[in-house]
């Protein structure tokens, strides 16, 4: 039976050989928008009253174009996940403009899509875009075929590539890993034409030995002692409360 992969600052561990790959769309996105000739608060408000957003495209050495588009349209395609790396084709009247997603703005309550600002691209267009990070061969893996688990520290891995070439994720194989072993962006399988934006010796993941029954005890020892302290903090306030109204009444 294999072990676990510990996904960091999580509330639970994934079970033992989940399928990490996650679903990339890797279609182009088609938005239909409407040009709007004024921009400022009081356009965005009238727009969002009519069920659009403001957004913008930019860039390519080109004058930017204000634009709207349908609400739910674009919150549908932001909540699926990889607008930021998924080109869109947006369609104003006629005219197509490749497009990808640069910046979103949320409504802080709501978390609705706000205001979104696109960049032109085309095949000569090389930028810095974060990708899924997954992993391969667990079934080869020494670690977790002996119960360890994978910490997964970094889920996403900045890449420099083509705007034209924007890859679903990128490879890290586990085969041969034993306890103990370091994950580097180093290890990571590149696509043809990317590179690392960060330092290729930052870590990714580390291989963890399950735990011993002892090292179990002693964890569960500390929590109830935490418990057991907080219970005494809790009492104490309360005496404290009770004397302070007793002093009150007197």
């Amino acid at each position: 039976m294999l072990g676990e992969v510990r996904i960091c600052n999580r509330s639970a561990p994934l079970e033992a050989g989940h399928n990490i790959k996650e679903k990339v769309m890797v279609k182009n996105i088609t938005l239909e928008a409407e040009k709007r000739e004024r921009a400022g608060k009081g356009i965005a408000r009238s727009l969002r009253r009519e069920g659009r957003i403001p957004a913008v495209i930019y860039g390519d050495k080109k004058s930017p174009i204000n634009i709207s588009l349908d609400s739910n349209d674009i919150n549908v395609e932001y909540y699926k996940g990889g607008i930021f790396t998924t080109l869109c084709d947006i369609n104003i009247g006629k005219d197509k403009h490749i497009v990808l997603a640069r910046d979103v703005q949320l409504h802080p309550v709501s978390d609705r899509v706000e205001h979104v600002d696109f960049l032109r691209v085309n095949k000569k267009t090389k930028l810095a875009v974060k990708v899924p990070v997954v992993f391969t061969d667990e079934d080869k893996c020494p670690s977790l075929l002996q119960k360890g688990t994978v910490n997964v520290v970094r889920h996403t891995v900045e890449l420099m590539c083509s705007a034209m070439n924007i890859p679903e994720h990128v490879e890290i194989s586990l085969e041969g890993k034993e306890h103990g072993a370091a994950i580097h962006l180093s290890d990571i399988v590149l696509p043809e034409g990317a590179e690392l934006v960060n330092n290729p010796s930052l870590a990714v993941a580390t291989l963890v030995p399950p735990k011993t029954a002892a090292q179990e005890e002693a964890e569960e020892a500390a929590e109830a002692a935490e418990d057991a302290e907080g219970a005494e903090i809790v009492e104490d306030t309360s005496d404290e409360e009770a004397k302070e109204e007793e002093t009150k009444e007197e």
